[in-house]
């Protein structure tokens, strides 16, 4: 049943008396009333600087025992208070549930994550699960902070663009129009000037002429205006080409979904890690001191080089006997990895099957295997 008319009176009279200070807006015109998104209950603003300026405090209004504070009063925005609140609730679920449809594998999971966000905000306006319903906001907003908080730096970033983007159509507006009027005030100034031209050679020349002064006069004029037509077309070519090359530019990346996320939102493109950059190797894998037949000893006896070993002229010139063995055991066992056989038969197969081309029909008839096997 739709209210009467007498009660909505009332509820107007209800709306503009403060229920702290029972003032009316009827005796104090220039009286403010202020919200607190805690409860919503509005009071006026010499209320709010009374009770709330020393600190945090209950709020006054009967029944309702939640901590305000001053910093948070603001002035509502929408006349429906039950508008304001979910306007606000709305906005605080979207700056947390801030996925981009880029994000989601396909349509159906950018569907269904819409369809949950409204259900959340659903929950939240009618006082539906509303404890659970924050824990689980509360759970993703601390597991997906730098997702959200990239996805925000995007859309603040296409804000910024689409604001630049209109003023600089503006500007380009504002130019076509000064543009516009230069255009209109030159035809008309070069118009006007060559009819006095043209008046001034009839005036100056003789009457048989007079025929083809104007012809002449007309000639030019048609000449200037074509010209100008054809910067105009140019220079609109132009922009329209720059236009068409900043359409084309490629969108920001978009946030990808984090590891260990709370599993609230289903549907999310998975996160390909990239390898680790494998350090820079010069030998290209070869491990220079790496030795695969031998063991390298401190000492090796001998008769030539022990003596070395105590002489003092031989070591004072940098001769080292550990590079002498190193250099000796590898040069010793550097063959062991070739097999010469299988080298040479390798290289002989190969060059059977690899026939040298002869010179004319009959020689390469004869070193085919066939002719060879018939004789």
């Amino acid at each position: 049943m739709a209210p009467s008319r007498e009660a909505m009176v009332n509820r107007g009279d209800e709306d503009e008396v403060c229920p702290v200070c029972k003032s009316s807006r009827y005796l104090n015109p220039d009286m403010r009333f202020l919200i607190n998104p805690e409860c919503y209950h509005k009071m006026c603003e010499s209320c709010v600087d009374r009770i709330f300026s020393s600190g945090p405090a209950n709020c006054p209004v009967a029944g309702c025992h939640k901590t305000l504070r001053k910093n948070r009063f603001r002035k509502q925005t929408f006349e429906d208070i039950h508008v304001e609140r979910e306007v606000d609730i709305r906005r605080h679920v979207m700056t947390v549930l801030n996925r981009r449809e880029e994000e989601f594998d396909s349509k159906l999971d950018w569907d269904n994550f819409l369809e949950q966000r409204e259900e959340i905000i659903f929950n939240l306006v009618n006082g539906i699960d509303v404890g659970k319903t924050e824990a689980d906001l509360q759970k993703y907003a601390a597991d997906n902070m730098g997702s959200i908080r990239a996805n925000q730096a995007l859309e603040a970033k296409e804000v910024t663009s689409f604001q630049e983007r209109q003023n600089q159509e503006q500007e380009l507006a504002r130019m076509r129009r000064q543009a516009a009027r230069e255009e209109y005030e030159n035809e008309r100034k070069e118009l006007l000037a060559g009819r006095e031209d043209v008046l001034t050679r009839l005036a100056s020349g003789r009457p048989a002429d007079a025929a083809a002064i104007a012809r002449e006069g007309q000639k030019v004029m048609l000449k200037k205006s074509s010209a100008r037509r054809s910067e105009e077309e140019r220079i609109r070519q132009k922009q329209a080409a720059l236009r068409g090359t900043e359409a084309k530019k490629p969108g920001q990346p978009t946030a990808a979904a984090e590891e260990g996320g709370s599993g609230l939102i289903k549907g999310l493109k998975k996160i390909k890690t990239p390898e680790p950059e494998k350090p820079y190797d010069p030998f290209g894998g070869i491990v220079p001191n790496q030795r695969d037949y031998f063991t390298l000893q401190d000492h090796y006896p001998s008769t030539f080089l022990d003596p070395i070993r105590q002489d003092t002229r031989m070591l004072a010139g940098g001769y080292d006997l550990q590079e002498y063995y190193s250099r000796t055991m590898l040069e010793a066992f550097a063959g062991l990895g070739c097999f010469i056989d299988d080298e040479v038969s390798q290289r002989q197969a190969h060059s059977f099957n690899v026939m040298k081309p002869v010179g004319t029909q009959g020689a390469a008839l004869a070193a085919t295997p066939a002719s060879r096997a018939g004789e």
